[in-house]
């Protein structure tokens, strides 16, 4: 008899610690997400009780909700949503406008007519003019929708809730303390909910090392060499490998306390992994933990490989549970399908519901498909993904397409959703990989260098070494009778931290992040008795800084020519005009926006302010890209009078033509005996304030995670006029 297809969905919520060591609350993301994603999300997943899941949440956001529930709980926020508008103070209407607007205004503040309206003032007019015209009621409306956009759409019935949003502006205090009343009851359902579910046998939650830090590297920071073996390291070498147990204990403990029993899964924080942590993990009673598909590719010396559909190669390799043997007993680990995982985090989004449910449904049949008949072991297929920021992006908070997926799924008879254990009860792995054959990285690109190997980042994990140190001369400060020291390590060991800190990531609250961290590794100092650092009081990063980056994240931007910057803040950027040699000082092309998903190329141009886009600018834009290490033909580029100077007399694969007076696009690819061949071009362009493009991965008939290189050239005429950017070429991977 042949097994369905079982899918295990592990949903991973978390938020950062936000409480200061002074139990004060500096971001509200655990009060606002707690309203908007965690008790939706299972909720929606209620209706259809055939399929099973798993969700993770992680101890530091458990005692965050709790206590918002308890009401000990005000972050800046909430604080200045409680104040009467009349009473707000010059700083206090700063603040709001600054941060009140938090959110993807495309999906929380577009669909709300009076939350738009001041959100198009505060960005066509800014902040100044918002000060001098503002009256109370646009302060008070202003902080009364932040709130509401923030409750989930599916709690909108709320008779109370309904009103507001009809009633849409002249909210009072009143009102807003009647939100955060509806705040706090959805907040109070959550872990009451998961409880119910998990003993009625539709879900399984599991747990996290108390404060998500990262084991492998609190064991070893020389870890992050397994991966980057020439990565730049901390100054000290952070080796405490005995806070692993304390992390995992405490975690345990929550856990019980909440849901009466024993968790079986553990979710490594950031699916991180190592030889080092695994015993610490099978110690505490773990049965099982995951981690991502790169990993187990380097811990079996091979890389999954896709066809042009997505689909893997050798899918018997990854849909399987593996066996991990440490001293104190086994320990079964999962590896996810990291394409399919963020086709929901990243790119879904910008699909249809009915087409993206349509779209994931049909990657798991084409999957249970591919089984030949002689594989007789069932197969597993692990989706595994955080669990509440990628809905921001989402129509109605991914409601739509919550309810299309499961609809969908119920229908199948040969796809089972099962939650982790219930298929490692009945499917013991079969497959074992030695211990010291695990690979050291995590679901990152299968490596460390989000959270080490970047100066700044270095520079953060010797302030925590330095903290960690004076902890260790003082024996007598134990847990038992200094647990304010040993609560602000735990809180500064945090992933969170270094995910922010250098290059990669960037947020509105960088700064904020930076201090938290600072805060945490003072309060070990003072809560010992020790003089504070000088570096303690300077911030780890400027955050003043601006100039070229890479992408951060996938990004779907809207085609319209208006650059919403929103749209483009993951995207990567180049500096152009004024910023790089001389050919640039008069470029009419100020900076160049790229980034992708799973559907398209984007590109952005932005032009020197003040010139007529449909006058000024070079007639044509040309974007030549070839594919290093791939074999296939290559070409020179089918212009005239291009300069004899890298890149541009490099072969090209692939031409993209634009004419920007009619809008026309072409499309060419290279052929045998330097002929360039017409291709079908479903390319979509705007130009309006900028020019913005996207190209579909479809057009290019490229396999996932070919390395493409990338120079755009402008001409005007027929004459070369220009290239962007000058000093090098555009570097992504097709996703």
């Amino acid at each position: 008899m042949s097994h369905p297809l079982y899918i295990a969905f592990i949903w991973h919520q978390h938020q950062p610690l936000y409480k200061s060591t002074k139990g004060e609350y500096r971001l509200p993301w655990a009060r606002l997400h707690g309203t908007k994603d965690y008790l939706d999300l299972i909720l929606i997943l209620e209706k259809y009780p055939q399929l099973h899941q798993t969700v993770n949440l992680v101890p530091s956001l458990i005692l965050q909700i709790e206590d918002y529930i308890a009401g000990t709980a005000i972050d800046p926020y909430l604080a200045v949503a409680l104040t009467p508008e009349t009473q707000l103070s010059l700083e206090q209407k700063n603040f709001i406008i600054e941060h009140f607007f938090d959110g993807n205004h495309h999906t929380l503040i577009d669909p709300h007519p009076r939350y738009a309206q001041l959100y198009h003032q505060s960005q066509e007019k800014g902040e100044q003019w918002c000060l001098q015209n503002w009256q109370a009621r646009d302060y008070g409306d202003l902080l009364a929708w932040h709130n509401l956009v923030w409750i989930d759409p599916l709690f909108w019935d709320d008779p109370q809730i309904a009103g507001w949003l009809r009633r849409g502006k002249d909210f009072t205090v009143e009102d807003r303390q009647g939100i955060y009343c509806k705040q706090q009851e959805i907040l109070g359902r959550i872990i009451p909910k998961h409880r119910q579910m998990q003993e009625m046998g539709q879900l399984e939650i599991t747990t996290t090392p108390y404060t998500h830090p990262i084991l492998p590297l609190l064991a070893d920071t020389h870890a992050g060499r397994v991966a980057v073996p020439n990565m730049a390291l901390p100054k000290h070498r952070f080796q405490w490998p005995e806070d692993i147990p304390r992390h995992l204990h405490k975690a345990k403990a929550i856990y019980r306390e909440r849901f009466e029993r024993n968790p079986r899964g553990l979710w490594p924080s950031e699916q991180s992994v190592s030889p080092a942590v695994l015993p610490y993990i099978a110690r505490e009673g773990f049965k099982w933990i995951c981690s991502d598909e790169a990993v187990l590719g380097w811990s079996l010396d091979r890389f999954f490989h896709r066809d042009e559909g997505g689909n893997l190669y050798d899918p018997e390799v990854l849909y399987r549970p593996y066996r991990l043997e440490t001293p104190y007993g086994d320990v079964a680990i999962a590896f996810r399908d990291h394409r399919l995982s963020d086709l929901i985090g990243f790119t879904y989004s910008a699909m249809s519901p009915q087409d993206a449910a349509e779209d994931l449904v049909g990657h798991l049949q084409a999957i249970a498909n591919s089984r030949r008949d002689d594989q007789h072991e069932p197969w597993l297929v692990t989706i595994a993904l955080d669990g509440e920021n990628c809905w921001e992006f989402y129509q109605q908070d991914g409601l739509p397409f919550l309810n299309n997926l499961y609809q969908r799924l119920s229908q199948q008879q040969n796809l089972e959703l099962v939650t982790v254990s219930e298929f490692l009860t009945k499917y013991p792995p079969t497959q074992t990989i030695p211990l010291e054959k695990l690979h050291s990285g995590s679901w990152v690109d299968g490596s460390f260098t989000t959270w080490i190997g970047d100066p700044v980042k270095n520079r953060a994990w010797d302030l925590l070494y330095e903290a960690r140190k004076t902890l260790d001369r003082h024996p007598e400060a134990t847990e038992e009778k200094n647990p304010r020291a040993w609560e602000a390590l735990y809180a500064a060991e945090g992933s969170d931290w270094f995910w922010w800190f250098g290059e990669g990531h960037s947020s509105n609250q960088d700064a904020m992040f930076d201090r938290l961290f600072r805060e945490h590794l003072i309060e070990i100092y003072e809560a010992l008795g020790e003089p504070v650092p000088e570096s303690l009081k300077e911030e780890v990063e400027r955050h003043d800084i601006h100039g070229d980056r890479l992408p951060s994240s996938f990004i779907h931007p809207i085609i319209d020519g208006f650059g919403d910057e929103q749209d483009w803040d993951k995207a990567g950027l180049v500096e152009i005009g004024g910023a790089r040699g001389t050919m640039h000082q008069s470029s009419t092309v100020q900076r160049l926006f790229y980034g992708l998903d799973h559907l398209n190329f984007y590109l952005r141009l932005d032009f020197k302010s003040g010139i007529d886009l449909f006058k000024e600018l070079p007639s044509e834009l040309h974007l030549l890209w070839f594919y290093p290490g791939i074999l296939m033909c290559n070409n020179p580029a089918p212009l005239p009078e291009l300069l004899d100077i890298e890149p541009l007399n490099y072969g090209f694969h692939h031409h993209l033509g634009i004419n920007l007076r009619s809008g026309e696009i072409w499309l060419d690819e290279a052929g045998e005996y330097q002929e360039w061949h017409r291709r079908k071009c479903n390319a979509c362009m705007a130009l309006n304030e900028c020019l913005e493009l996207a190209i579909p991965w479809h057009d290019l008939n490229i396999h996932p995670d070919y390395p493409i290189r990338m120079v755009g050239v402008l001409t005007d005429e027929g004459k070369f006029s220009g290239h962007i950017p000058e000093s090098r070429l555009i570097s992504v991977n097709s996703p």
